[in-house]
């Protein structure tokens, strides 16, 4: 982070100085009062079950001589430091996250989607590092915290920055596309995560689209074509629209995909009116499209198609997605960072294509959607057994359905367990040299756990 003095921060959120030096100035922001410490601005968040500002004490003593604070009662007993109150901390961090882009300059994409966000930031990352200096999200910083957290580590050296904004209510990325104001945007599809909250995919799609909120002529969105709700949607937003997909109408044409399991895919990409080979050792058909996304998001920032294609050649991806582990004669597709229907499939053809004596899935809940949960697992469970999957373990809350679903699609040999705990102290008796495993849930799962145990029992 550049430096910023209380001065400019003061200005930048909108708050007023209790007490401080003016010209004294930060380096860094921190949320965490354990961590924070002498150059850096502590800000107390105000959550659904802590108010931060009883921990500003703390963030003093290990040094730190900064703050905002909502409470002026808070700043008490802080003597010598620089103390700016504001109405609200959380809004206050986004305003100063967003002067400080603003003063940045910086070539910002802006990713957001129902599944694959993730790895379409890695992507856009990968391809624009390789021609300027880039920033990108930090871990899975894609909320109203996150986001401005990962702003605040970008400094001057900076040419362009690849920002991953996540949503689980309408108007949450209308809020940061307004911290953000990207120059592209990216919308990897329209599914059915968050349903439960938002109600229909229609509501989804809305969402989706306040990425384009601030968007002029001058602005580019980049969307899936194949993507149902998107492929048909009214886009009216004045900019400059941008489709990649297997349909014949997209502008970056996505064919002749190869899969080749836990060592990547290859695919034929048609944009302006030529053909382009491009290879990618990410397993996942489906990551064909995502790269193709993020290819064209990029040639909007000058890099060739050429370029891209070298740069997605030497990526790997944020760990817990689609990441390949061998142990003991085993491959492990490691996919536990999250799940929804669509991932889900698209994790066990990778795992159809991935060199194995048997074809092993363990397979947890997935979360937010809606009244039609149980329809989705049975369908997820279902669609294993039909695409003939040796072993289907399933565990936990709401995986009872995937279960029910396999068996009675005629799938070969089915458990269900109670918890993941249960299925942890079976797994490794269950397994076989050989096999090809994949382990996929929704986050709040932990099924790292059960990767975590196979890994240790085969050592």
């Amino acid at each position: 982070m550049n430096r910023i003095t209380i001065a400019e921060i003061q200005a930048a959120a909108e708050g007023r100085l209790l007490s401080g030096d003016p010209a004294a100035a930060v380096t860094a922001v921190s949320t965490d009062s354990r961590t924070a410490k002498d150059g850096e601005l502590f800000i107390p968040i105000i959550g659904e079950v802590h108010d931060a500002h009883k921990f500003m004490p703390m963030a003093y003593q290990n040094g730190c001589r900064a703050f905002l604070t909502a409470r002026e009662k808070a700043a008490e007993g802080l003597d010598g430091a620089s103390v700016i109150l504001v109405e609200d901390t959380t809004a206050a961090m986004q305003k100063l996250a967003r002067w400080y882009l603003k003063k940045l300059g910086l070539k910002i994409v802006a990713v957001t989607g129902s599944v694959g966000k993730t790895s379409t930031r890695d992507m856009v990352y990968n391809i624009l590092r390789r021609k300027y200096v880039t920033g990108t999200t930090v871990g899975n910083f894609n909320n109203d915290i996150g986001v401005p957290q990962t702003i605040f580590t970008f400094d001057d050296s900076m040419e362009a920055a690849v920002l991953e904004i996540g949503m689980d209510h309408r108007y949450e990325i209308h809020r940061l596309v307004d911290i953000i104001r990207p120059d592209i945007g990216i919308i990897t599809n329209v599914g059915i995560s968050h349903i439960e909250n938002l109600g229909s995919r229609e509501e989804i799609l809305a969402a989706k689209l306040e990425i384009t909120d601030y968007f002029t002529d001058e602005n580019t969105l980049v969307i899936n074509q194949d993507n149902d709700m998107l492929q048909g949607a009214e886009l009216s937003t004045g900019c400059k629209i941008v489709r990649a997909g297997t349909d014949p109408s997209s502008d970056y044409r996505v064919s002749d995909i190869k899969d080749g399991g836990a060592s990547g895919i290859s695919w034929t990409l048609t944009a302006k009116d030529r053909e382009y080979q491009i290879s990618l050792p990410i397993p996942g058909a489906h990551n064909a499209l995502n790269a193709t996304l993020a290819i064209a998001a990029c040639a909007d920032l000058g890099i060739t198609i050429e370029e891209a294609a070298r740069g997605l050649a030497e990526m790997q991806l944020t760990g817990k997605r689609l990441t390949v582990l061998e142990k003991g004669g085993m491959k492990i597709i490691d996919d536990t960072y999250n799940a929804a229907p669509d991932s889900m499939k698209s994790a066990i053809e990778t795992l159809l294509h991935t060199e194995g004596r048997r074809k092993v899935a363990i397979l947890g809940g997935m979360n937010e959607l809606g009244p039609d949960s149980r329809a989705y697992h049975r369908e997820i469970g279902a669609f294993a057994a039909a695409r003939k999957v040796d072993l289907i373990l399933t565990a936990g809350d709401k995986a009872d359905d995937i279960a029910e679903g396999a068996a009675g699609a005629g799938a070969a040999e089915v458990k269900y367990f109670d918890t993941r705990e249960e299925l942890e102290q079976a797994v490794c008796g269950l397994l076989r040299e050989g096999d090809a495993v994949l382990v996929k849930a929704s986050r709040a799962m932990e099924m790292e756990r059960v990767v975590d145990k196979i890994m240790k029992e085969q050592e």
